[in-house]
């Protein structure tokens, strides 16, 4: 069991894993291309290599020396039906990306997750590749999914959320449709299969004022040579870490800073942080820089309406970030994180009041009084790797210590978390 005490010096330099939305992209993709792929600072975490996993079970030869990885394509057509159940673990990116490759199958095959997977919503895509022409077999909209793949139509779909997975889930259905397929989003969401699509050779229109994506289909995609940044996701714990702590100067180099992904970057700026960026440059498509943050006195904002998509996953450090600021935050527009892999709306109000922070959750997000003295407490994590980690760093910023009821659920994205958190504070945690 991990115990973290409050700590006044943050300071260092890092780097953090690889992007798991260009990492998991990057295979399936890799999979469906003609000739070799290869990755280089993949994201060694369980989720990505559920991927991994999942593209062996038909057939793709993919090799794996740490962070390197070559995917030895079959081109668009070159799947075999795999002759076991397709296990996405954690990874419901795996899953809903994954699923339209699969409608796009002249085979059948059958998705299953762990415990908490299975109780994820799975209708979002149901509902497009359904439409496109697919039959497909699911108990209440959950896994376990069979997917009889076959001949797909294209589609104009308006989501009627903002999400990645079910846009890229669509869109690689599309590359095996009969004609063109679209679809529109309330808001723009990260824009990583898009510009992957496009860099092995598809043909992609898009209209981010409309929010609109357009994929042709029967690509002939190539095999790429594909440098994977670090994870903002990832970058996020530490940012925050840097700002709270009271003696804190971080630089995080080599961080993906892309516009639809990097919503937390405006949310510090909002709320006073200082940070700065240092070598912006792109990176395989992808904008890149070194950011550096240092001890600040951050204040009260809104967090709502189209940045939402931006930051999902950030909004759990983001309510820590808000109960060390001074004032208020209202987090809204967010109901999407009630259905991640935990409650997290139910989970960071628990954790939080537990520690002593004024929290009030509501449908869609919170209400947070910040400027609470924070006390140690007992996390519960409900196995969760973004609230393991995001209370990781409320716990440096709490009096007293601040245990875990479970640490391991960090190898979803970030095996190595506790030790470079452990670097930076020059404490050991246990």
């Amino acid at each position: 069991m991990y115990s973290i005490s409050e700590t006044k010096r943050f300071r260092g330099e890092i780097t953090v894993p690889g992007d798991k939305s260009i990492s998991h992209r990057g295979i399936m993709l890799g999979s469906l291309a003609e000739g070799d792929t290869y990755l280089h600072g993949f994201l060694e975490g369980a989720d990505c290599l559920s991927s991994i996993s999942c593209f062996r079970k038909m057939g793709i030869e993919i090799e794996r020396d740490g962070s390197e990885v070559t995917i030895h394509g079959k081109g668009l057509h070159g799947l075999k039906r795999p002759s076991e159940i397709l296990d996405a673990g954690n990874s419901g990116t795996t899953t809903r990306l994954m699923s339209g490759i699969l409608a796009g199958q002249d085979f059948s095959s059958t998705i299953t997750g762990d415990d908490s997977l299975r109780t994820r919503p799975m209708k979002r895509v149901v509902v497009p590749l359904s439409e496109m022409g697919a039959s497909i077999d699911s108990e209440n909209g959950c896994l376990p999914m069979t997917i009889h793949g076959g001949s797909l139509h294209g589609i104009d779909y308006v989501s009627p959320v903002a999400s990645a997975q079910v846009k890229s889930c669509v869109l690689f259905a599309g590359l095996f449709a009969d004609g063109k397929t679209s679809v529109s989003e309330p808001a723009i969401s990260r824009n990583h299969t898009e510009l992957m699509l496009r860099g092995f050779g598809a043909s992609v229109f898009t209209d981010e004022k409309k929010h609109f994506v357009q994929v042709e289909p029967e690509p002939v995609l190539r095999g790429q040579d594909i440098t994977v940044p670090g994870d903002i996701s990832s970058a996020a714990y530490f940012l925050a870490a840097g700002l709270i702590c009271q003696d804190a100067d971080i630089l995080i180099k080599n961080v993906n800073t892309n516009p639809t992904r990097a919503g937390i970057l405006k949310v510090i700026e909002q709320m006073g942080g200082k940070i700065t960026y240092h070598n912006r440059r792109t990176v395989s498509g992808e904008d890149v820089a070194d950011i550096e943050v240092m001890s600040s006195s951050l204040h009260g904002t809104v967090v709502s309406g189209d940045i939402i998509p931006a930051l999902i996953d950030e909004l759990p450090v983001i309510a820590v970030m808000a109960a060390f600021a001074d004032g208020q935050t209202v987090i809204k527009d967010a109901a999407e994180l009630r259905v991640k892999e935990s409650d997290r709306i139910a989970v960071v109000t628990e954790n939080l009041k537990a520690m002593g922070a004024d929290i009030t959750a509501t449908d869609d997000g919170f209400i947070i009084n910040g400027g609470r003295p924070l006390h140690g407490a007992l996390i519960k994590t409900h196995k969760d790797h973004r609230i393991a980690m995001s209370f990781a760093v409320a716990g440096l910023g709490a009096s007293g210590t601040t245990t875990f009821d479970d640490t391991g659920c960090v190898a979803i994205s970030y095996p190595d978390f506790f030790d470079t958190l452990s670097q930076l504070t020059g404490k050991s945690l246990n």
